[in-house]
């Protein structure tokens, strides 16, 4: 499943950066801290989608 913004996508990059260990876990915040609990294929592709055309945020 493609991310749906900017801001999701961004999110799992970080997420999946940490899922590594690439960077250090405490430094998440918000979504990419809850999506920790994602496996490394899901978040790849979210972080993978590109994010031409997406907008920053999408509404609930």
């Amino acid at each position: 499943m493609p991310a749906k913004s900017a801001a999701q996508q961004k999110a799992a990059g970080a997420a999946l950066s940490a899922r590594r260990g690439d960077t250090p876990k405490s430094e998440l915040k918000g979504a990419s801290k809850s999506m920790l609990s994602m496996t490394e294929k899901q978040l790849e592709e979210f972080a993978r989608t590109s994010r031409k055309g997406k907008p920053q945020h999408v509404k609930h």
